[in-house]
């Protein structure tokens, strides 16, 4: 029996998938994608977005960053921290021209995954209370949002997700 259209569609974009960790060589590509990913909160924020502002470089070198690519491009990418008790997602973002295509949930699923792997039954983020979008994504994900605080300057809503 053949495949549905809808369902041989999503197939066909999962092969042209793959999560890897970062590489120095695909900081400039991570820097595109954080400008790009975060440039239409700035109109609705005080100051720069905290992604904005990571030291990058850094967190590739500690083996925090991996990377989603769509079809051989990098699309997006995500930060996870190790932390006692949970891991931490302290960034993800996606091109705003990959958006749409199912590839921040990929990272998100890859991000709760990994916090499995790694023994962890909780994965942990915080996100600015401008960025709506986010917050409702997260709830509708499995994110309980546990409380607010404002941190170096920034008022922050911050989840959990039990595992």
């Amino acid at each position: 029996m053949a495949e549905p259209a809808g369902r041989r569609r999503l197939l066909a974009n999962r092969e042209r998938r793959m999560i890897r960790p970062a590489v120095e060589e695909d900081l400039p590509r991570i820097v595109v994608i954080v400008r790009a990913a975060y440039a239409r909160y700035l109109l609705r924020m005080d100051r720069l977005p905290g992604p904005m502002l990571d030291d990058y470089r850094a967190r590739i070198a500690e083996g925090a960053v991996e990377l989603v690519e769509d079809a051989g491009t990098v699309a997006g990418f995500l930060v996870l921290l190790e932390r006692a008790g949970h891991l931490l997602l302290d960034n993800v973002a996606v091109d705003p021209a990959f958006q749409g295509r199912g590839l921040g949930r990929a990272l998100l699923a890859h991000a709760e995954a990994e916090a499995r792997r790694r023994g962890h039954a909780e994965l942990r983020l915080y996100t600015h209370e401008t960025m709506t979008e986010n917050v409702e994504l997260y709830r509708s994900l499995g994110y309980e949002e546990t409380h607010r605080a404002e941190e170096d300057g920034y008022r922050r809503i911050y989840m959990n997700k039990r595992l």
